[in-house]
């Protein structure tokens, strides 16, 4: 969890470097926003994938995909809300959003990866 934490105050920093040196062209204006939310998924999908692993190792499989199912459905609903709104430049916060499951999605499948191997080895 504290990794979590950690890369996401990484990509915030990343944030607010970009925005200093002439990138806010780049960058949606609710890309504070999109970040909190993918943290929050971020720290549900840990809490999910550690109490499937300690509590019954033999469902993590099931824990795991019900882990992803729910984080892709919550991400639909979360464009789907700002759409419904009308965010300003669409096209901007998509492209915004998808960088940021991408980079969290990377980032969840190597803590799971490094997790899953040091349990191996023991």
């Amino acid at each position: 969890m504290l990794r979590t934490l950690l890369f996401t105050a990484f990509l915030g920093i990343v944030f607010f470097i970009a925005e200093h040196l002439g990138g806010k062209d780049l960058l949606h204006t609710e890309k504070w926003t999109v970040l909190a939310f993918f943290f929050c998924l971020s720290l549900l999908q840990h809490r999910l994938m550690e109490y499937g692993f300690r509590n019954q190792r033999e469902k993590f499989i099931e824990f795991y995909l019900t882990a992803t199912v729910i984080r892709l459905l919550l991400g639909i609903a979360f464009v789907g809300a700002f759409l419904y709104v009308g965010v300003a430049q669409i096209q901007r916060f998509i492209i915004t959003f998808f960088a940021l499951y991408v980079c969290y999605t990377c980032f969840e499948i190597y803590e799971l990866y490094s997790n899953l191997r040091r349990d191996l080895k023991s």
